[in-house]
């Protein structure tokens, strides 16, 4: 088997989203038994309490979705001219959707004119996963993040900690940049923990200048076999060369 993980692309309006092509045509090229998205597809800046009123002035809901379900409708154009392609395709949904979710509770009224029934990737062949709810894939775990069950918090610390804490070989979004874990139990069996999100083209300011050298890119797990895989990275900047 093998599969495709995209982290997490964070579209919003008038950033580039051309690398959504590339990865459509990866996709059609390698062609993945299975396309994972991690989550925070969409950014939906318009609903970001972490930052000032003013900031976000102007900011349109409506906006914010129409920019993500254009960046998956890219994604997926390379991959409708592979007819005899029929990948299985699960797209997580991050704590960035989970705004929207939150706004509709706070909201009622708007329930029927807003929500996640107007995001795209159901209607393109994606099947959506509720935020936080794990997907199993042989024996691997994905998930947008993996939280403390007494806390509900995400976990912390380097990807070897989260995998000592969640005991299972996993792939999560959420924290930005790329960072790996291996693990090899008495039993023979090897657990792997991977950390993986980011994958875009354009700046988050909250990142500040250090932040600008992340890994930005998508992954492949290759021959997965119960707990493990062989990993490859491809960053961004390989699939522009390759694919652009």
């Amino acid at each position: 088997m093998r599969i495709l993980v995209i982290p997490d692309t964070q579209v919003k309006p008038d950033v580039p989203i051309h690398h959504h092509t590339w990865i459509g045509r990866l996709a059609a090229d390698k062609r993945p038994d299975v396309i994972v998205h991690l989550g925070d597809a969409y950014d939906f800046y318009s609903l970001n309490s972490y930052i000032s009123k003013k900031e976000i002035e102007g900011q349109r809901i409506i906006e914010d979705i129409e920019a993500g379900n254009k960046a998956f409708e890219t994604l997926m154009a390379p991959l409708k001219k592979k007819r005899s392609y029929k990948p299985k395709l699960h797209y997580l949904l991050g704590n960035h959707e989970n705004r929207l979710v939150r706004y509709v509770n706070d909201h009622p009224a708007v329930e029927s004119l807003i929500g996640l029934h107007l995001l795209n990737p159901s209607v393109l062949g994606w099947e959506t996963h509720p935020f936080l709810r794990p997907l199993r894939i042989q024996q691997i775990y994905f998930a947008h993040y993996f939280s403390n069950p007494n806390s509900g918090r995400p976990w912390a610390g380097t990807c070897h900690t989260k995998l000592k804490n969640i005991g299972l070989s996993f792939v999560m979004g959420h924290q930005q940049g790329l960072d790996l874990a291996v693990r090899c139990l008495p039993n023979g069996q090897q657990q792997r923990g991977l950390v993986a999100g980011s994958c875009y083209l354009h700046h988050e300011e909250y990142r500040g200048f250090q932040g600008k050298e992340s890994f930005q890119g998508v992954i492949m797990l290759n021959d997965v076999r119960g707990t493990s895989y062989d990993l490859m990275e491809l960053s961004l900047r390989y699939l522009e060369k390759r694919y652009g």
